[in-house]
């Protein structure tokens, strides 16, 4: 869909922990009448950057054999600038904070340097029920340490139990 991984695309910033860096090019089908990238593609491209860090992380973070699910719970964008077909820019994401059944992510959208747009999303661990509803549970400890390069230090991380 457009991806490429680039080399080093795991960067430590600032002190503040790891992000994610996917670039990417805008395709035809990701624009409106006017020639811009829908509001709408924003949020896939947190998303996708978001599944890219758990694949860089050694998991999926939807497996069909899993009784885990991660939807979202909210999530915000502040759109700077626009973005049109053909332009290459870049997504990143980081883990800003960890909660014992919640990770809250922050993402940026660059084009050669320059701030398009900031985003942060959360989302939650949930134990898929028989009936079909969903109840909020603690994110497995196997999730939470592979997903720690990537979390600020200020993250309250679960404890790492079996």
């Amino acid at each position: 869909m457009g991806w490429e991984l680039e080399a080093g695309r795991c960067e430590l910033e600032a002190g503040l922990g790891h992000e994610f860096r996917l670039r990417r090019r805008v395709q035809f089908y990701e624009t409106d009448a006017a020639g811009i990238v829908h509001f709408t593609w924003y949020f896939r491209y947190f998303e996708e950057a978001e599944h890219a860090l758990w694949r860089e992380s050694g998991m999926s973070i939807h497996t069909e054999d899993s009784s885990i699910g991660w939807p979202r719970v909210s999530a915000s964008c502040d759109f700077l600038k626009p973005l049109k077909f053909e332009e290459e820019f870049d997504v990143s994401v980081q883990i800003v904070e960890m909660t014992p059944r919640t990770i809250t992510y922050a993402g940026e959208i660059t084009r050669d340097g320059e701030r398009i747009a900031r985003g942060t999303w959360r989302i939650a661990s949930v134990t898929k029920l028989s009936d079909g509803t969903l109840r909020s549970t603690d994110i497995p400890a196997r999730v939470a340490e592979r997903l720690k390069p990537f979390a600020s230090p200020a993250s309250s991380l679960p404890p790492a139990t079996a």
